[in-house]
């Protein structure tokens, strides 16, 4: 079987949080034999100590050589000078760049954006990084379609994601993207994170800390996730969480960023694929054990979410 190359490109000064994430998400992508799906290495432009930004200095296994190798590299946030403050590329970092394949797969988090932006690699695509550093992107980057509201975006051959635990949910849907549900799950539960967060999901979620004595709604959603295939509707949600149905959708949304109505069409998505990867349910099935209904309603819900049909989707990772 042939590993995915995924070279990390740390840059001074590089985010720490940053730079971990790829390596830990992707050493726990396994197929089902426990067999590793991906190999990641952390480079520097050259194997001299790299300043960690919270305080402590790395030193790589590699220089940037290896970013020929790759079949992905990713570039963690940083604060190098020049694409942070100046809109400039160092020739340094262009000449470590020009070196990655033309089949290779560039991804950045945070504000790693702005190295691809210097080098010219998200000119009229869409992107995002950190929502605190948006206006400093847009004034250097004005031929980047911006956008700060999601917490990745995904577009082909460059992805990008907002800042810090961003960077997890972006690995894990590239995970996703390359290897089925089952295998972002499995990683995402060892890692213990959360296994999916839509890319469009706002940066700006503003956490609800429950009162003293509530847990707020994380029991509900925990109850409706094992009961997608059943009607659930507003009352049914807000009567378990035992709270009137203006407090729970108030609540719902501030811990969650958007509505349950969203949210529960969101789940039964995600289980939907899921039993698409991993069962011989015809879509109809599918539908009625995800709560969608119908299969002419999973079809309408899996083209909205994903652009393809559910046989479409069945196929493409069945083949992987």
């Amino acid at each position: 079987m042939v590993v995915h190359q995924v070279v990390v490109l740390a840059l001074n000064t590089v985010i720490g949080y940053d730079m971990a994430i790829p390596p830990q998400i992707f050493a726990e992508a396994t197929g089902k034999d426990g067999e590793r799906l991906y190999r990641v290495r952390i480079c520097g432009l050259d194997r001299s100590p790299v300043r960690v930004a919270s305080g402590y200095t790395m030193v790589p296994d590699h220089d940037a050589s290896i970013l020929a190798e790759a079949d992905t590299v990713i570039v963690p946030g940083t604060k190098v000078e020049g694409p942070r403050r100046h809109g400039v590329l160092p020739p340094e970092i262009g000449e470590a760049l020009a070196t990655v394949p033309a089949h290779a797969r560039l991804m950045s988090i945070c504000t790693g954006a702005f190295v691809l932006g210097a080098a010219g690699i998200l000119d009229h695509r869409p992107a995002t990084t950190h929502w605190a550093y948006a206006d400093e992107f847009r004034e250097l980057y004005p031929k980047v379609a911006l956008n700060e509201n999601v917490l990745f975006v995904d577009d082909g051959d460059v992805l990008t994601s907002a800042g810090l635990g961003a960077g997890v949910d972006l690995c894990l849907h590239v995970v996703r993207r390359d290897h089925g549900s089952e295998v972002a799950n499995r990683a995402a539960r060892f890692c213990v994170v959360p296994p999916w967060r839509e890319g469009g999901q706002s940066q700006y979620i503003d956490r609800h800390v429950p009162e003293h004595g509530t847990d707020g709604t994380a029991p509900t959603r925990a109850w409706a996730l094992g009961r997608l295939h059943e009607p659930l509707d507003l009352a049914a949600l807000a009567g378990h969480a035992r709270m009137s149905v203006r407090t729970f959708s108030r609540r719902f949304r501030a811990e969650t960023g958007m509505s349950p109505g969203t949210w529960l069409t969101r789940q039964r998505v995600e289980r939907a694929r899921h039993l698409l990867e991993t069962t011989d349910l015809s879509v109809d099935g599918i539908a009625e054990r995800s709560g969608l209904g119908t299969g002419a309603s999973l079809r309408q819900h899996m083209r909205t979410a994903l652009g393809v049909s559910p046989l479409a989707y069945r196929k493409t990772f069945r083949a992987g």
